[in-house]
């Protein structure tokens, strides 16, 4: 398990971030990446281009299944941490359970906070504490036709013909 040490609690993310950002900008963003895809590559290179250090806030599968309903996550919270740690431009994957990731957010108070252009940054969760504490908000343009939704929605198709 050569990325697992990227898996990180809220508490060791704090002394790392703390650490990290002596180098320069700690860059925070958040989801469920349940079916990693071509879409979310580009955003988390996009993201870590933005800073020194990425920082990936992960639902737990609990909550992915508020979010998403019963049939999701697909892959469980430990693969997904998996699979975005293995990423070179991953420095670090917390997981969280609240409904958003407000709480991860002020608790380790990053410098630079990024959503998919999908998000205004007036409806960013996060937006005004991190502007609030001397930080930036950033939207990245997504790529078209890449969504977790599409590709099971591809699939369920091609499985009824």
């Amino acid at each position: 398990m050569e990325n697992a040490d990227k898996i990180v609690s809220v508490k060791d993310g704090k002394a790392l971030i703390a650490k990290w950002k002596l180098e320069g900008d700690v860059v925070f963003t958040n989801g469920c990446f349940d079916i990693l895809h071509l879409g979310h590559i580009d955003y988390l290179e996009k993201s870590k281009s933005l800073g020194v250090r990425l920082v990936i806030g992960l639902n737990t599968d609990a909550s992915v299944k508020r979010l998403k309903g019963p049939e999701r996550p697909l892959n469980n919270e430990m693969a997904r941490a998996r699979m975005l740690a293995a990423l070179a431009c991953t420095d670090a994957v917390i997981l969280f359970d609240e409904p958003t990731p407000l709480e991860l957010i002020t608790a380790i108070s990053p410098d630079v906070l990024v959503k998919g252009s999908d998000y205004t940054v007036d409806t960013i969760v996060g937006a005004d504490f991190v502007t609030e504490h001397g930080g930036s908000v950033k939207t990245i343009d997504l790529i078209q036709g890449y969504s977790t939704t599409g590709i099971i929605e591809k699939i369920k198709n091609s499985l009824t013909k």
